[in-house]
């Protein structure tokens, strides 16, 4: 059922001479108000005022001309039914309240809602669903306020909420992306730049971020206590602040880390501390160039499977803290731009294993201080004359029997 009649601005007037200066704009809530359950709402453009609440489920449609301010007061649109659908319009200006969460819209409570083709900005945060499930939250434009980057709040925030989709949003100078408490979602063809995680997994197993672009944010992809995710076909680039890691993963396991590009980034990937052996990653088919470090084992047991990627123009493929553990791994078939062998039976696979010890050159992991002195001629000289007349062995940082020399 559509709803247009022309008495509904005689509403809106009646409503304008009767509720003061705080309702200078028609109120969106008389239109939700008179729409019947199952029914569509479609809006002449103009700017409205909020916030409204969704307590039924109907169709908003703003066909892209409609505005919806929420006059600087709580959070603009607050769902609380299932089978609400809003698209088409520009949600902007809630509170400031961040102990009330204030935001764009809200969502509680609810199943199969739809939030397509909205524009969000002049928020504190973006969208939040709180124990909402099969949700879909597709094409919108989302960004926070213009301050500074701890002041800002989250593009999109998921509280125990489960099975939703989070597709081609492009999501701009906000805080976080974050999932807590919440499984089964699936981030895709999402645009997510100048923030500062942009996508974060706190206590939220089984979800799977693929074919983001991932640009300009501290951290790309963090994962705390949540296994089972599958990182797939992603492109992170240029996350270069403090601490500029593009994938970070703290006590999770089972992690599919397959096909993602990652570029010109502080730090590519890294792995923290698991407290059991079978926390393991699995890191196939990613391509590390351009970056600092490509892969950074900081205190970790070990055992992970890391096979058949490329990495390229990297000032080290691979840092580690503690050397003995790091042969855990499952090091082969990856290609190692500074590979020295040969390929003379022209299978593709190096004659000789690809290793990697840890010289003068690298001595700045045992002693993070040095990093100061990387490349100086005094530590390039004492690195030449080690590797000509070693005193004793080297540690070996990795070996990968069987490295791609293409």
């Amino acid at each position: 059922m559509n709803v247009r009649h022309s008495w509904l601005p005689l509403l809106a007037l009646w409503s304008l001479l009767f509720a003061g200066p705080a309702r200078a704009l028609p109120p969106l809530q008389i239109y939700v108000a008179i729409t019947p359950p199952g029914g569509v709402l479609r809006l002449d453009p103009g700017t409205y005022g909020g916030p409204a609440v969704i307590d039924k489920p109907i169709t908003i449609d703003g066909g892209g001309e409609v505005t919806l301010d929420g006059q600087g007061e709580g959070t603009v649109l607050t769902i609380r039914s299932d089978g609400v659908t809003v698209k088409g319009m520009r949600i902007t200006h809630s509170g400031n309240g961040y102990d009330a969460v204030d935001g764009g819209v809200w969502v509680e409570d609810s199943d199969g809602v739809v939030l397509e083709d909205l524009v969000i900005d002049d928020v504190l945060h973006g969208i939040s669903l709180q124990q909402s499930d099969n949700a879909t939250v597709r094409g919108n434009r989302i960004t926070s306020r213009d301050v500074g980057l701890s002041l800002r709040g989250d593009g999109i925030r998921l509280w125990n909420s489960h099975d939703n989709l989070i597709e081609n949003n492009e999501v701009v100078r906000v805080r976080d992306i974050v999932l807590t408490n919440s499984s089964g979602n699936r981030l895709i063809g999402n645009t997510i730049r100048d923030g500062r995680i942009a996508i974060e997994f706190i206590y939220s197993p089984e979800n799977s971020a693929e074919h983001n672009l991932i640009s300009g944010n501290i951290t790309g992809i963090f994962s705390l206590y949540s296994d089972d995710l599958s990182i797939r076909g992603n492109r992170i680039q240029n996350v270069r602040k403090v601490p500029g890691i593009a994938l970070a993963f703290k006590e999770s396991s089972q992690v599919v880390v397959e096909e993602n590009e990652i570029l010109h980034c502080a730090v590519g990937l890294e792995a923290n501390s698991p407290v059991y052996p079978e926390n393991l990653l699995y890191i196939r088919h990613n391509h590390f160039a351009y970056n600092d470090i490509a892969m950074y084992f900081y205190g970790e047991k070990g055992g992970h499977l890391i096979h058949d990627n490329r990495f390229e123009e990297n000032f080290l493929p691979v840092a580690v803290t503690v050397f003995s553990t790091v042969l855990d791994n499952d090091w082969r078939g990856n290609y190692w731009d500074d590979y020295e062998g040969f390929d003379r039976d022209d299978d593709g696979i190096g004659d000789k294993p690809y290793e990697v010890y840890l010289y003068a050159d690298r001595i700045w992991l045992d002693r993070p201080m040095i990093r100061f002195f990387r490349r100086s001629p005094v530590l390039e000289l004492v690195d030449f004359m080690e590797r000509l007349a070693p005193f004793s062995d080297p540690p070996m940082i990795l070996r990968d029997p069987a490295p791609r020399v293409r």
